[in-house]
């Protein structure tokens, strides 16, 4: 049996939180676009998917222009008024001190992590202006709430996100268009692994808080309930995620804790 929104698009889809994310809504058998850089890893994924929707795979690097534009070009094609829901998830992270992190290195994170997304997302949401429906969904992070010692750039870059979306949400309301943030918190990825330093080069080591947080498929479950509840915003992670709620009502004692705290 097929969803209403039927159609979903899904960036970062060939590992970690986008594979999870895309077999968790194969379930549910929806129509899924597939996108990230490496085309291996999509098929992987594609041939993990048993149920009833389709499911294409269209190649995406966010950090490129033009190759979000042939991206969008190609769904439109599959399907000309678009997806019903956009997840936009992929992304990179950093491990790096703040003033050991190149400008070039800041730059490169905020073109894939912001502005690929707010560049794939116009195009998306114009088309579901039009139609009066549609869902964007953004994955952030819970370090898009608070700072985080390593992670100056990509929380900074998270931050925006919330910035951005939430004034897209007002935006369109009338339009009938649904805006949700997610909020991991420590997920067991590859995420660390693919973190860049200072230098723009990979850590290409796994972080061990990073290692022993929330399995995939449990945050994909959380997430996917989210999207389908039409949840504006929601936190997904074990005891980290209350790091939120202290920046909020006692930012003094959070700024003690991740003092000392161990963050990789």
């Amino acid at each position: 049996m097929k969803n209403q929104n039927s159609k979903i698009w899904i960036t970062g889809a060939s590992a970690g939180l986008g594979k999870s994310l895309a077999l968790e809504f194969d379930k549910l058998n929806f129509d899924i676009v597939l996108s990230a850089r490496n085309k291996v890893e999509l098929e992987k994924v594609k041939n993990l998917c048993t149920g009833s929707g389709e499911k294409i795979i269209v190649p995406l690097d966010l950090s490129d222009s033009s190759s979000i534009d042939l991206a969008f070009e190609q769904v439109m094609e599959w399907s000309p008024g678009c997806v019903d829901i956009l997840i936009n998830n992929g992304g990179i992270s950093q491990r790096a001190l703040g003033l050991d992190t190149e400008i070039e290195v800041s730059r490169h994170l905020f073109e894939v992590n912001f502005f690929g997304t707010v560049n794939l997302t116009l195009k998306v949401a114009k088309e579901m202006v039009k139609k009066k429906r549609g869902h964007l969904v953004v994955i952030s992070s819970i370090v898009g709430k608070f700072g985080s010692p390593l992670r100056s750039t990509y929380s900074a870059a998270k931050h925006a996100l919330h910035g951005y979306f939430d004034s897209l949400r007002f935006e369109l309301a009338k339009d009938k268009v649904e805006v949700t943030l997610i909020c991991p918190g420590f997920i067991s990825t590859n995420i660390s692994k693919n973190a860049l330093t200072g230098s723009g080069e990979p850590q290409n080591k796994h972080d061990k808080k990073t290692g022993e947080g929330l399995s995939t498929e449990i945050f994909a479950q959380k997430a996917v309930r989210a999207i389908l509840g039409k949840k504006m915003e929601v936190y997904i992670g074990k005891s980290e995620t209350i790091a939120v709620y202290l920046k909020r009502f006692f930012p003094g004692l959070l700024y003690k804790l991740m003092s000392k705290a161990k963050v990789t």
